[in-house]
């Protein structure tokens, strides 16, 4: 599959020179480019392990293969891994805002979840391309789909393929979705969560979600993308409107006074994602769909300390 279905080509080279700015250090079994907090230098060698496809082949002892004839790697006592979930949110609302036009006029918007998938292909790039663990799924009111574990650069085009690949869903639920066997990360490090966050269920049902993760030793990464219609409407006069998950409708007549009352309740929703995460040690950080993906990277996660050059 091609990259720039998600990722644009030009934008690889500058992708490969970030990582991610997680806080946590994992003292895993694979060596990866991150620093642990354990004793040591990154040249004071810990043991070997068996070569897999995607490892650094600079890490490759040509010297126990000749001897063995086995592939083996080099490991270092201060360079870990980190293991890195990505979750996608794929329900009905996020298959909107297509042709909407951006804050310059221009009309060529993506829908949410094509722009979801777009930021998820950029971390999951990012970590691969570092080495890091990889695992990510797509849910709506369960696991829709999900993909085991990658590592390394050849394991990227798998990654896409499954993005690219993820449809729409039924109504969402991130609670509904974790409370699965097995849908928690088994491993201690770093989760992305990328959806609108419209919820079915009431604030606390996704509290209570984000809260199993952060106590799975997760660094949680919240990152909610609207549309420009969604931000700022633009409708007026009589309409009905239709939730997009549950197929049920109401009479609005459209006026300053509503549309006032939405941009109020849309401003304390995302105050209260703000606040609870900001109370758990959660990232939160909101990308209209209109946004250049070079700014969203760049620009807004760089600007947040959730990727570093």
């Amino acid at each position: 599959m091609s990259m720039d279905h998600l990722l644009p080509p030009d934008l690889l080279p500058r992708l490969e020179r970030l990582s991610l700015g997680s806080g946590r250090r994992v003292a895993g079994t694979l060596q990866g480019k991150r620093r642990s907090q354990r004793m040591g230098s990154s040249l004071e060698f810990a043991d070997y392990r068996s070569y897999a496809p995607g490892d650094d082949i600079r890490r490759f002892d040509w010297g126990v293969y000749s001897r063995t004839g086995k592939p083996f790697i080099r490991q270092f006592m201060d360079e870990q891994e980190l293991m890195v979930s990505i979750y996608v949110d794929c329900s009905a609302s996020m298959d909107f805002g297509s042709g909407d036009k951006s804050s310059e006029g221009k009309s060529d918007v993506p829908d949410k979840l094509h722009f979801a998938k777009q930021l998820a292909a950029a971390i999951g790039y990012i970590a691969l391309c570092s080495y890091e663990r990889v695992q990510a799924a797509c849910y709506s009111k369960s696991l829709d789909s999900r993909l085991p574990v990658l590592r390394g650069r050849g394991a990227i085009h798998r990654l896409l393929q499954f993005l690219q690949n993820s449809t729409v869903g039924a109504e969402g639920s991130l609670a509904a979705a974790l409370a699965e066997p097995g849908a928690l990360p088994r491993l201690k490090g770093m989760t992305w969560v990328f959806s609108d966050f419209w919820l079915n269920e009431g604030e606390s049902e996704l509290g209570d979600a984000l809260s199993r993760l952060v106590s799975a030793g997760q660094e949680v990464v919240l990152v909610q993308v609207l549309s420009p219609l969604e931000l700022a409407p633009a409708f007026s006069g009589d309409l009905r409107l239709v939730d997009s998950e549950l197929a049920t409708g109401k009479d609005v007549a459209m006026t300053g006074k509503i549309l006032q009352a939405y941009h109020r309740e849309l401003e304390q929703y995302q105050l209260y994602l703000s606040r609870f995460a900001a109370e758990r040690g959660i990232s939160y950080v909101m990308i209209p769909t209109d946004t250049s993906l070079h700014t969203a990277i760049f620009g807004l996660l760089a600007s947040s300390g959730l990727v570093v050059s």
